[in-house]
């Protein structure tokens, strides 16, 4: 099984001036090319102020996309994609899996894993999932963009 550190960029892609998307599978590089992108991306858009939160949460959905939403197969494919919306940034990471995004509780203050569900909770004003047919799931958030006062 891939550990949350194995990733691989396949393609970068540019769909417009609003929407970047980058495709990864399952290799070293992966989550250090989904940070720069996102980084690239969101300097690219003037949001330099949206960068910390935003990387913090392509990490946490990516993490969990390869952790728990792709086959054991090769060839699978998890897909990033950043949307600048009117006063909102979407991240979203789609998925082959039909297994839901798990929200676990979390008691234990000391716990290491199972946490990443919450802090994307925290750092977006929503999230949520969608799913794929004829298979996968998109888990989704969405940021403020609004400069801070």
């Amino acid at each position: 099984m891939s550990s949350p550190a194995q990733f691989r960029s396949l393609e970068s892609v540019l769909d417009s001036p609003r929407t970047a998307a980058l495709h990864l599978t399952g290799s070293r590089e992966g989550f250090t090319e989904a940070r720069h992108f996102t980084h690239r991306t969101l300097d690219a858009w003037s949001l330099e102020h949206c960068a910390d939160d935003a990387v913090m949460v392509v990490t946490e959905l990516a993490a969990n996309a390869v952790l728990h939403g792709l086959p054991h197969s090769t060839g699978a494919v998890v897909r990033l994609r950043l949307t600048l919306r009117r006063s909102h940034l979407m991240c979203a990471v789609t998925d082959p899996s039909d297994r839901l995004p798990v929200y676990p509780s979390t008691d234990d203050p000391l716990l290491e894993h199972g946490r990443g569900l919450h802090i994307v909770e925290a750092l977006s004003e929503h999230w949520g999932w969608t799913r794929r047919r004829p298979a996968g799931k998109t888990v989704w958030a969405m940021l403020p963009t609004r400069t801070p006062l």
